[in-house]
């Protein structure tokens, strides 16, 4: 295997040039970085990532901050990041804060950070001021993606338009009767989506004279699973809604094999709406209020790199908002008597 030696002894310079040509530093002209890049080719030598890191400071990795990764919408997120920082020779090191229960999370350290990334990009997480300080003192910059973080980039969707979208679908098809999956307890590491969606939603029926149930606002994990069982107890009641908000798709494709459990037909029985367009929404007919999730993690990615000098194109941005829309399937239709 060639050595930086090798690539310099070829080339008729010094070691210091060749790294500095690798590196793309100034203090190289032109042509004796085409040498030097010409030779390191033939010669098929790699640079050691962490020789370049000790002489630059750099890591080129990016750490990525979620609460949990176990669910579609983050997995998408770290893909489009990831796929966005390769382009320009950076990665991904992934913080997965998931703790025992849903509602806690372990806290992000100085080990976790120190001298391993360049940056962070949180995914759907408030940070603590103890975080924030930590971030601070070690220089690194940071991009929000759902979750704003105070006095920093973020990339986001109008989570309350998003609801208000879905919602007042329902009630434009006539349904009066609506339940909405997706409350979830007062915690700091999830409370900023499911409070914004279900106040959203709590505003379209009160707009309109629509009664709300409170034994029709269900709280949920926000995974399929949960929101089966949820859903099953709910419709297993005489007294049930005739249309279903979720909050997610996941969420909403489980109340969907809750009610088909039950013998119900959808949207014939029950019309059910969620937010996201999953990957299994368009198969399954999921009627839903579309995110462009990849085109978040792209976004913030690039803003990142942006900081880091590590990219140039595109403006300076402090807050993306990602557009929604409605997209009608077969999920949805105006009711039938009950």
């Amino acid at each position: 295997m060639s050595t930086i030696t090798d690539v310099a002894r070829e080339a008729g310079v010094s070691v210091a040039t060749v790294s500095r040509a690798l590196r793309g530093l100034d203090r190289v002209s032109p042509r004796t970085r085409e040498r030097v890049l010409k030779v390191a080719n033939e010669l098929d030598y790699v640079a050691s990532p962490t020789a370049t890191s000790l002489a630059s400071g750099r890591t080129q990795v990016v750490g990525v901050v979620a609460p949990f990764l176990t669910r579609w919408f983050f997995a998408t997120l770290v893909s489009a990041i990831e796929k966005t920082l390769r382009q320009h020779d950076h990665h991904v090191l992934l913080f997965d804060l998931e703790d025992d229960t849903y509602d806690q999370r372990l806290p992000l350290s100085q080990n976790m950070l120190w001298k391993r990334v360049d940056g962070v990009i949180t995914l759907n997480l408030p940070m603590t001021q103890d975080e924030l300080d930590l971030v601070d003192r070690l220089g690194l910059p940071l991009v929000a993606i759902g979750t704003p973080v105070a006095d920093r980039p973020n990339v986001r969707i109008d989570e309350a338009q998003a609801m208000r979208t879905a919602t007042e679908h329902l009630v434009s098809l006539g349904h009066e009767r609506i339940a909405y999956i997706g409350a979830v307890p007062s915690n700091k590491a999830h409370i900023r989506t499911p409070q914004a969606r279900l106040d959203a939603f709590r505003e379209v029926m009160q707009s309109h004279g629509l009664a709300e149930h409170k034994q029709w606002i269900l709280g949920s994990d926000w995974s399929a699973d949960s929101a089966s069982a949820d859903t099953h107890t709910l419709l297993a009641s005489d007294d049930r809604p005739t249309a279903i908000a979720a909050a997610s798709d996941e969420m909403a494709i489980g109340a969907m094999a809750a009610a088909r459990a039950q013998g119900l037909h959808i949207p014939e029985d029950l019309s059910v709406i969620g937010i996201d367009d999953h990957a299994l929404s368009n198969v399954l007919g999921l009627t839903t209020v579309r995110q462009d999730v990849a085109a978040q993690g792209r976004q913030a990615a690039e803003i990142l790199l942006r900081s880091l000098g590590v990219a140039t194109d595109g403006g300076d941005e402090t807050e993306v908002v990602v557009p929604t829309e409605l997209v009608i399937r077969a999920s949805t239709a105006p009711p039938t008597a009950l």
